[in-house]
């Protein structure tokens, strides 16, 4: 089993991210690819439609849905507790989705501005937004990895500019997942190669905020029935103050309009 180390928990802490290596075991990461590429066949020109298109990038979304693959992943020891770590114990998740960065300039863009979850800041109870990136390709320097800037987590207001002269570009092996703060500065670099490069974003907040995508809303019934009352509560499901939060927000984008 993984574990959250004090040496993650201090990156994290300052940095505003942390990485865990070969999280993903090979079963787990070859199930997944498998999965991702059966949804996209199946759902075509209508993939992500739950959620928002983005030019230049593929997208799948309303994934807890679509598999057992994606139910494992979003409640994996060690990284759940990394995300405790920016939240505190009480969350939820908020959105779990697919993203795809294609190759630029053949279809692709230049790459995502700089932006923190949600358009979120901090608020009086500190932290509310954690973004974990499942690697399912390698990140190089070159096929759009995130690039964040370290420590403007803790600025607590919006980036103000497209690129900052000390952002990072955060890369690591297939089955390598990074745990953000997603009040950090950080956006997708454009992918410069030939090949698109995927990776599951599982996406937390706190408990008494709104999801990004309403699970109880999207998710079917027998898809609700079969789920463990961990996965329930994870979910927000049973939780009336969810219902009253989520219902009727508007899906909301750190920079898609």
């Amino acid at each position: 089993m993984t574990t959250f180390t004090p040496t993650q928990r201090s990156m994290l802490d300052t940095q505003g991210y942390c990485l865990f290596e070969n999280f993903m075991p090979p079963a787990l990461l070859d199930t997944l690819r498998e999965r991702v590429a059966e949804v996209y066949a199946e759902e075509g020109d209508a993939a992500g439609h739950e959620f928002k298109t983005e030019p230049g990038a593929k997208r799948l979304a309303n994934c807890v849905d679509k598999g057992e693959v994606f139910q494992q992943c979003i409640q994996m020891p060690g990284m759940i507790d990394a995300v405790a770590a920016v939240l505190g114990s009480a969350f939820k998740l908020s959105s779990l989705n697919v993203r795809t960065a294609l190759p630029y300039p053949e279809g692709g863009t230049e790459g995502q501005p700089l932006h923190c979850d949600m358009g979120a800041t901090p608020d009086e109870s500190g932290y509310w937004v954690c973004n974990v990136i499942w690697m399912m390709d390698d990140f190089t320097i070159d096929n759009g990895p995130t690039r964040a800037v370290p420590g403007t987590h803790k600025l607590g207001r919006l980036p103000d500019v497209r690129q900052h002269a000390d952002e990072v570009l955060i890369t690591g092996k297939a089955g390598t997942i990074c745990v953000m703060n997603a009040h950090l500065w950080h956006g997708g670099a454009a992918n410069l190669t030939a090949r698109p490069r995927t990776a599951l974003h599982s996406f937390y907040c706190r408990r008494d905020k709104p999801q990004q995508q309403y699970q109880k809303q999207l998710l079917r019934p027998e898809t609700q029935a079969a789920l463990s009352p961990e996965l329930r509560h994870l979910l927000a499901l049973d939780d009336a103050h969810n219902d009253a939060v989520s219902a009727n927000v508007a899906v909301r984008s750190g920079f898609m309009k």
